[in-house]
C-alpha cells in the first residue's frame, strides 16, 4: 500500500470513529432531556403536585426506559430530598426518600461497612415501589466515597444484600 492509500485509509478510519462518537453522544443526550415544569405534560405535573404539595422541583429529566417515556423528578419538601419516576400518563412508579443515617436499618449499614471499609456515606435514599397510593420500600441507594476517593452508588436490599453498584455516579445526586 502506497503512502497516499495509507493516508486515505487512516482518514476513513478517523471519520468513522468521529461519526460513531458523535452518534453515541447524541444518542446519550437524546435519552435524558432536561425540562422545565412548564414543558411537562399536565397529568405528570398533577401527579407530582398531588403527591408532593408545595414541593420545590429542582430537576426534571425526560427519559426513555425500556421503550416507555419516564419523567425523573428531583424535589425538596420540608427540607427532605425526594426523587420520583412518573410515566407519561401520570402514574408514579417509584419514589426515593432521603433517609437520616440513624434511621437506616443495621443490616444495610453493616453490609456497606463490610463491603467498603473506610468509606464515607454521603447520602441514603429509601427506594419505594408505588402501586396506586401504596408505597412499598424495595431497597436503599447508598451514595458513598470509598477510602480510595472513588464515588459509588450502591443498592442494598432491605435485608442488607448488596445487589448492584455503579462507580463514579455520586455526582448525579
Amino acid at each position: 500500500m502506497n503512502a497516499a492509500a495509507k493516508s486515505a485509509a487512516i482518514s476513513i478510519v478517523a471519520i468513522a470513529f468521529t461519526a460513531c462518537g458523535l452518534a453515541c453522544t447524541n444518542k446519550k443526550q437524546a435519552s435524558a432531556q432536561k425540562l422545565s415544569p412548564d414543558e411537562v405534560p399536565h397529568d405528570v405535573m398533577s401527579s407530582i403536585n398531588n403527591r408532593f404539595p408545595g414541593a420545590d422541583v429542582t430537576s426534571i429529566e425526560k427519559e426513555n426506559e425500556h421503550g416507555n417515556v419516564v419523567y425523573d423528578f428531583e424535589l425538596k419538601q420540608s427540607g427532605r430530598k425526594y426523587e420520583a419516576d412518573v410515566k407519561d400518563d401520570g402514574t408514579i412508579m417509584e419514589i426515593e426518600k432521603q433517609v437520616d443515617r440513624a434511621a437506616v436499618p443495621d443490616a444495610v449499614t453493616r453490609a456497606v461497612s463490610e463491603k467498603y471499609p473506610g468509606a464515607t456515606v454521603q447520602e441514603v435514599m429509601e427506594v419505594n415501589k408505588v402501586s396506586g397510593k401504596t408505597e412499598t420500600p424495595d431497597h436503599y441507594e447508598v451514595t458513598l466515597k470509598t477510602s480510595g476517593g472513588t464515588n459509588k452508588e450502591v443498592n442494598v436490599s432491605m435485608d442488607g444484600q448488596v445487589s448492584e453498584e455503579a462507580g463514579e455516579s455520586a455526582e448525579k445526586k
